[in-house]
């Protein structure tokens, strides 16, 4: 420990470890605090009787060579030890429904894409191919997106303006395809009334680019990122939850941490959720407008999430993800489930080994779930650093949600059952506690077409010294983190000098090979 650093980090998720990284290359001194006792994030797996399952991140995009997220990784000099399983070229997606038996594929590269999805759909053949430039071409005015200069959030009204479902729907009327162009709705907890469509654009296009999972769990991300952070002299250090944010004279100087310790600096970066952050700085005149702003945010819904151990043998690996929906309109409504009707919705996804063979050894499946569900329990908090029982009422509620998931898994995978060796859950409290976003949410904020400037945070506070990164910055999943993590340094470090070292970084490494 040192007596003071230049930057203090809160908290350890991507975006936090992406802006550590960044500024100890530049020879700052940097101090990373994570409660848990992992780092990462959503990045953190657990192990069940010897299995590893991911919390957060079940597939990348964007990791073939020369794409935005390999290009990143390149600078961040962390390729070189991950180990990737590229998803089925033909479908990495497959989006299905309760009535009808057909898989519809997600499929990488675009070509690919419109020309699997044209055979489904040959009469709209026009209408996947202009589905498929919108894509490209709203991604394409994002320039750190792309690794290009450029304003992170590009001054376009059109562009902000454009809803995810009302451009969707008029692209054909065949209600089918509409649904299978959203199916993968899950990965950004799209509303019908609210999600603009850059927010699907975003999320959907690195996948279509290309798609991978990481073998052996997501949080070999994290572990090497912490290697890359020591190697350049900076310090990461577990079970220091922050419970103060100190300031004096308008300037943050230190943070308490839960064991007692002060920890002073000249930069503070916040990787934690905005509306946590100023809990911390209780007292801090913030402007009451910049403070009723974050406190009136939305969050996006939560999950509930079942993680099956499978018996030996029993079950084949699927080398793709399924979206399915009880019909077509459960596409876009299933945040808006009934305890009857519950889940309209779910993702399944596999776990991958690098000596993958035929046979699949978990899988998880995730359907929305509301906060509201788990209030009862709300004032309980349980990690691996911090553990607490949530009492009998909880575990009930967990195993009727359990068993009530398992017979809809149970219309699609007949012999599910017979599969399970055991199986484990996560609810909203779960993502609370472990990954520290408010109320559990999946997705940082609700960004929503008709006010775009209500859910934006700036990397600026309003203290000089006090800065945000992470999903709630601009978006969510990997990509959307990492590019968090560059847009706050920029502001500290100059926006075109970073870049350029981040473009000629990574041609350097990619010159290398």
């Amino acid at each position: 420990m040192k007596k003071q650093y230049d930057i203090v980090i809160i908290g350890s998720g991507m975006g936090g470890l992406v802006a550590a990284n960044i500024l100890a290359r530049e020879g700052k001194s940097v101090c990373v605090l994570e409660k848990n006792n992992q780092f990462g994030g959503n990045l953190q797996t657990f192990v069940r009787e010897r299995t590893i399952f991911d919390t957060g991140v079940h597939y990348l995009g964007g990791l073939s060579e020369g794409q935005n997220l390999y290009r990143y990784f390149d600078y961040l000099d962390i390729l070189e030890g991950l180990h990737f399983k590229k998803l089925d070229e033909d479908g990495f997606d497959k989006i299905t429904f309760d009535d009808d038996d057909t898989e519809y594929p997600h499929a990488q590269g675009y070509e690919n894409f419109a020309s699997r999805l044209t055979l489904k759909f040959p009469e709209d053949a026009d209408a996947i191919q202009a589905y498929c430039n919108k894509l490209q071409e709203v991604c394409q005015k994002f320039p750190l997106y792309n690794l290009e200069a450029g304003k992170p959030y590009h001054q376009d009204s059109d562009l902000f303006a454009l809803g995810a479902k009302s451009y969707i729907d008029a692209l054909t009327e065949n209600k089918r395809l509409r649904a299978v162009l959203a199916g993968s709705n899950l990965l950004y907890a799209g509303d019908p009334d609210k999600t603009p469509f850059y927010v699907h654009a975003l999320s959907v296009n690195s996948f279509i680019e290309s798609s991978y999972r990481c073998a052996d769990g997501g949080s070999q991300i994290t572990k090497l990122l912490i290697r890359r952070l020591k190697e350049n002299g900076g310090n990461a250090l577990k079970h220091q939850e922050v419970i103060s944010i100190n300031v004096a004279d308008k300037k943050v100087v230190s943070v308490t941490t839960q064991t007692g310790q002060k920890i002073k600096g000249d930069l503070f970066i916040s990787n934690i959720d905005p509306k946590n952050t100023l809990n911390l700085t209780e007292g801090v005149p913030f402007r009451k407008s910049f403070t009723q702003r974050i406190e009136e945010m939305e969050s996006t819904i939560s999950a509930f999430s079942i993680h099956i151990v499978l018996k030996p043998k029993s079950f084949n690996y699927l080398n793709h993800n399924y979206y399915h929906s009880k019909d077509l309109d459960a596409v876009w409504n299933g945040h808006k489930y009934t305890q009857e009707n519950w889940p309209l919705g779910y993702m399944v996804s596999m776990g991958v080994r690098k000596n993958q063979d035929q046979w699949g050894e978990q899988l998880t499946a995730i359907a929305y779930m509301r906060f509201e569900e788990v209030t009862p329990w709300a004032r309980t908090f349980n990690t691996v650093a911090n553990k607490n029982d949530r009492g009998e009422t909880y575990a009930e509620f967990k195993k009727k949600k359990t068993e009530v998931f398992l017979n809809e898994l149970e219309k699609k995978f007949p012999n599910i059952r017979d599969c399970i060796q055991s199986i484990h859950t996560s609810t909203p409290l779960s993502y609370r506690d472990y990954i520290g976003c408010h109320r559990g949410s999946m997705y940082g904020y609700v960004k929503d077409v008709e006010n775009p400037l209500k859910s934006f945070i700036a990397p600026r506070t309003k203290l000089e010294n006090l800065y945000f990164t992470g999903q709630s910055l601009n978006m969510h999943g990997i990509l959307g983190v990492t590019i968090s993590g560059v847009v706050t340094c920029s502001e500290i470090l100059g926006a075109d000098y970073l870049l350029d070292k981040i473009v000629a970084g990574s041609e350097k490494v990619s010159g290398k090979r």
